[in-house]
């Protein structure tokens, strides 16, 4: 079992950072690949940045790609996700998941367990 807690979201206006942090329970945290997804209302949670647990390979939609960035401290059991200049069309909840065998490390139904979600609100 694998327990999640996000924390970072808030309000911020648009062209501005935030950084979110997603801390695992267990001393398996290195094994698994950790995703970044989001959900704006009314629509599919949709993929947004992971790292494999192998060489910490990383991956991003195309809509995040040079904006925000997926690291890991495996010492800290913790994930983060760095949002460079946010844009309002970024607004959703961001929930953090881990995935044990990492096979294809954009694909949400792949991951076994989530986060509760942080909210992030982009002003214009």
């Amino acid at each position: 079992q694998v327990q999640l807690v996000e924390s970072g979201g808030g309000l911020v206006q648009a062209g501005g950072s935030l950084r979110l942090s997603c801390a695992a329970s267990g001393r398996t945290f290195s094994r698994y690949t950790m995703g970044w997804f989001r959900q704006a209302s009314g629509q599919e949670r949709e993929f947004v940045a992971s790292i494999t647990r192998r060489d910490s390979s990383t991956y991003y939609s195309d809509s995040v790609k040079g904006r925000f960035t997926v690291s890991r401290d495996n010492a800290k059991n913790t994930v983060y996700l760095q949002m460079n200049s946010l844009k309002p069309e970024d607004t959703a909840v961001y929930y953090c998941a881990a995935d044990y065998l990492g096979l294809r490390p954009s694909v949400k139904d792949e991951y076994e367990y989530w986060g509760q979600g942080t909210q992030v609100t982009v002003s214009s």
